[in-house]
């Protein structure tokens, strides 16, 4: 059983700062590629950032410079520093393993940019 589990979502002021964690059961946090995506209300979901086994990053355009993806894979976790916030970014993150089908989704974690 594969189980990702994301954290770290809130209530941001923009301009502000949020780290979302992505821990993944078994040895897959280690070898498959990762995404973080996002979905608002009424919209497709999107990939934002991307990380390979190796290493190998790519964003999204609306985060580059922004946001930045990051594996631990001793502690088989993937992490989203997201910087300089904005309304635009509100939505809920989900962390997926293995990018293309089959693959595995977390729950989801909802971040706020907001005053």
């Amino acid at each position: 059983q594969v189980e990702l589990v994301e954290s770290g979502g809130g209530l941001v002021q923009p301009g502000g700062s949020l780290k979302l964690s992505c821990e993944v059961s078994g040895t897959i946090g280690r070898i498959y590629p990762m995404g973080w995506y996002r979905q608002v209300p009424g919209k497709q979901r999107e990939l934002v950032a991307a990380i390979g086994s190796g290493g190998t990053t790519s964003y999204a355009d609306s985060v580059k410079g922004r946001f930045t993806i990051s594996r631990d894979n001793a502690k088989n976790t993937v992490y989203l520093q997201m910087n300089s916030l904005k309304p635009e970014d509100t939505a809920v993150y989900y962390c997926n393993a293995g990018l293309i089908p089959p693959s595995y989704w977390g729950k989801g974690t909802l971040v706020t940019v907001s005053l």
